[in-house]
C-alpha cells in the first residue's frame, strides 16, 4: 500500500486522531481501482490514510449525518485524484439507496465514534466535561435535542434507556431525579443535567469506573439519534452492498455496539444448512469470511497518543468470492 500523503483540511484541533489506522488499512486493503465507502466519514481522519492506495480510477464515497462534515470532504476531494462523492444523511438510510443505484463497495468503513468535530465543539453538547446546551443531535437539522427527550420522556423510559443504552446501574434513581428536578426548571444544559446525575448516585459511585454521567450521556447520545437501530440497518445494507471479495470494517466504542458487530459477523460468516436439503460438510458455504476471529484493540502506544482511542473495539469480514 502507497503511503499516505498529506492533505489540507479545515481545522481539526487536536484531539483528531484517525482510531487503529494501521489495523484498518491492513484489514480494508485497498487497491488501485477500488471503490470503497465510508459510512462515517467524520473529518476524514480514515479516508486521508485509504485513499492513497485507490488511484486515479478509484472512486471514495463518504457519507455523514453531520452537515459540517461536508467543509472537510471539499478539503478532502480537492487533494485527491479519485473519484470522490458526498452523501448526507444516515448510513442505515443511504446505504439502501446506494445499493438500489447499483453501486457496488470494494470495502465498507463504519467507525462508530464521534467525530472531533463534535466532541471538542461544546456547543454541539455532547462532552459532560463542559458546560453547553444539551443538544447532543448528529445532524442539528433533527427535530429533537437531548434536552427535548430529558423535559418529555416518562421517568419510566428514562431509565429504560439509561439501563439499556447506558448499562447504568443507578438509572432509576437517576430518572427520578431528573423528574423531580425538571419540575422545578427545565433541565437544557449538559452542566445541568451532570449536577442532576451527581445528587442521584451514592457517593461511593462519584469516585469509580470514570465519571459518574459517562453512562448517562452516552445513553441520551443513542436516544437522541436513534444510533442501534442505524447500526442493525447498516449492517445488513452494507454487507449487502459489498462485491465478492469485499470487506467490511467496523470500529465500535461499547459493548453495545461491538455485541451487534460480533453477532452480524459470525452470522454471515457461519454455513447456511437448509432444512430441507441435507448436505455434505464439503458442500456447506458460508456467506463471508471473519477476518478478525479475536476482537483488535489499541496498543498502548496508540492509547498513550490518543487516549480517545482506548475503549475501541475493531472486527471485519471479507464477502465470499462468487463461484467459479
Amino acid at each position: 500500500m502507497q503511503s499516505a500523503s498529506p492533505i489540507a483540511s479545515p481545522s481539526l484541533g487536536p484531539g483528531h486522531v484517525p482510531v487503529l489506522a494501521d489495523d484498518v488499512a491492513r484489514l480494508a486493503a485497498p487497491r488501485r481501482g477500488e471503490t470503497i465507502v465510508d459510512c462515517t466519514f467524520g473529518a476524514g481522519g480514515h479516508a486521508r490514510r485509504l485513499v492513497p492506495a485507490l488511484g486515479a480510477d478509484g472512486r471514495y464515497v463518504a457519507i455523514d449525518r453531520d452537515p459540517e462534515a461536508g467543509a472537510f470532504f471539499a478539503a478532502f476531494a480537492d487533494d485527491v485524484v479519485c473519484e470522490t462523492r458526498f452523501v448526507h444523511g444516515d448510513y442505515g438510510d443511504v446505504l439502501p439507496r446506494l445499493d438500489g443505484q447499483g453501486l457496488r463497495a470494494d470495502v465498507v468503513l463504519m467507525d462508530l465514534g464521534l467525530s472531533s468535530m463534535q466532541v471538542d465543539r461544546p456547543e454541539r453538547g455532547f462532552s459532560y466535561s463542559r458546560p453547553a446546551p444539551l443538544d447532543m443531535r448528529m445532524d442539528p437539522r433533527d427535530e429533537h435535542s437531548a434536552a427535548d427527550l430529558v423535559a418529555s420522556a416518562s421517568e419510566a423510559q428514562l431509565a429504560e434507556w439509561f439501563r439499556r443504552y447506558g448499562e447504568e446501574r443507578h438509572a432509576r434513581a437517576i430518572a427520578r431525579a431528573i423528574v423531580r428536578q425538571r419540575r422545578e426548571a427545565p433541565i437544557t444544559t449538559t452542566a445541568q443535567l451532570v449536577d442532576t446525575v451527581r445528587s442521584a448516585v451514592p457517593t461511593p459511585a462519584l469516585f469509580a469506573g470514570g465519571h459518574p454521567a459517562k453512562r448517562v450521556f452516552q445513553a441520551l447520545r443513542i436516544a437522541v439519534n436513534d444510533e442501534l437501530d442505524s447500526l442493525e440497518r447498516g449492517l445488513r445494507a452494507a454487507f449487502g452492498l459489498l462485491a465478492p471479495g469485499g470487506r467490511l470494517v467496523v470500529i465500535s466504542f461499547h459493548s453495545l455496539e461491538d455485541r451487534m458487530v460480533k453477532r452480524f459477523m459470525r452470522a454471515v460468516s457461519r454455513p447456511a444448512v437448509p432444512d430441507e436439503v441435507p448436505l455434505r460438510a464439503h458442500e456447506l458455504v458460508a456467506e463471508a469470511e471473519l477476518l478478525t476471529p479475536k476482537v483488535i484493540r489499541p496498543k498502548q502506544a496508540e492509547t498513550d497518543l490518543n487516549p480517545r482511542s482506548r475503549s475501541a473495539l475493531l472486527r471485519a469480514v471479507s464477502r465470499a468470492e462468487a463461484p467459479a
